[in-house]
């Protein structure tokens, strides 16, 4: 009867080990500095393999000689800014051809080093934030010098480098970003104290409500639920004075997060009967609304149904994934160049499931 027990109480642990093991997110790839190097380089000194299938149809009207207009007045069809702004990052359809226009801008400007920056500035935010080429992004990011940029942090931090990503960001210093994006990214990568330490001295510093949010979210994936939401309360209380120029975005953000969290331990798909569940939770400029089909107890499919969204990047298309390889919201970090738009669909997720609960 003891080993009987004893078989039957072991084979309860592997169930539950499996389908923790089922449910979890896929272990990250690992690479050590050298190896990222090496991969930097030989991607990005050769173009992607679609590069000969996309043609360049950019407005003939487009002023070529000049990167960067400042002066009144958006014209997306004669400045080069706000060609890619415009045009550009707001098209899927748009990102390639964005990233071989911005080449050719380079071979039209030669040799002129900061047109030729300013090329590699937007091919770097092309690879990156939307088409997720994190290799040719570093490489063009590397070329133009930027060497102890966030982004080249994250971009090392998705090959696998967590190592070279660190030593970077410990020469980036504090977080003097608008969005928060340093602070976000050691919580990212699971150094959670750190990332809480920098928030504080960002809150003392200025962008108090930038700060206490992203200190909100590093608690959030933690899974330190209670923290999160005394954080986010912070960031609700927040006055114009200590605030940055997103205060209106920050506290409808907060609140999101807020009604977000307080379902999190809520949430059971076990108690969730096979459908589709649908609810929306606020972007940057509108709603975002998400649809979640639920089959035998899992999370089979996660939909951007509506929205009017405009720099959301690849935030559309990864942000579903991610929560589909985690089979829930607890622990999924935000697309960090579309955070408001990310954090939309995990707390519409989490709400679609909530009303599907029994």
């Amino acid at each position: 009867m003891v080993r009987r027990m004893g078989m039957l109480l072991a084979a309860l642990v592997f169930a539950a080990s499996t389908e923790a093991a089922t449910n979890a997110a896929p272990a990250p790839k690992t690479i050590t500095k050298a190896e990222a190097d090496a991969l930097i380089q030989r991607e990005g000194s050769q173009p992607p393999p679609w590069w000969n299938s996309v043609q360049l149809n950019y407005p003939k009207t487009l002023d070529l000689s000049q990167m960067v207009y400042s002066g009144g007045g958006w014209d997306a069809n004669k400045h080069i800014n706000h060609y890619f702004w415009s045009i550009v990052n707001e098209n899927p359809g748009k990102w390639k051809e964005g990233v071989k226009f911005a080449s050719f801008l380079m071979t039209c400007n030669s040799p002129d080093p900061q047109k030729e920056k300013y090329g590699l500035m937007q091919m770097a935010h092309l690879y990156c934030d939307c088409l997720q080429d994190y290799a040719r992004a570093a490489y063009c990011m590397i070329k133009r010098g930027d060497t102890a940029s966030e982004r080249l942090a994250a971009c090392y931090f998705q090959l696998g480098c967590k190592d070279a990503a660190i030593e970077i960001l410990k020469k980036y210093g504090f977080d003097d970003t608008r969005h928060g994006t340093v602070i976000k990214l050691w919580a990212d990568m699971g150094e959670y104290d750190t990332a809480l330490k920098l928030a504080e001295e960002k809150a003392k510093n200025g962008s108090a409500d930038i700060a206490y949010l992203m200190a909100g979210d590093t608690c959030r994936l933690a899974g330190r639920y209670k923290e999160a939401l005394a954080y986010y309360q912070k960031a609700l209380a927040v006055p114009a004075g200590q605030a940055g120029r997103d205060l209106k975005f920050s506290k409808s953000r907060a609140q999101n997060s807020i009604d977000a969290v307080k379902v999190y331990e809520l949430l059971d798909l076990g108690r969730i009967p096979d459908g589709k569940y649908k609810d929306s939770a606020q972007g940057y400029s509108s709603l975002v609304t998400v649809e979640v089909t639920v089959a035998s107890r899992r999370i089979a499919a996660v939909n951007v149904v509506s929205h009017q969204e405009k720099q959301y990047y690849g935030s559309l298309a990864e942000m579903p994934k991610r929560i589909l390889e985690r089979q829930g919201i607890k622990g999924v970090d935000t697309f960090s160049s579309a955070t408001m738009t990310s954090e939309a669909i995990v707390n519409a997720t989490g709400k679609a499931l909530a009303n599907g609960m029994k």
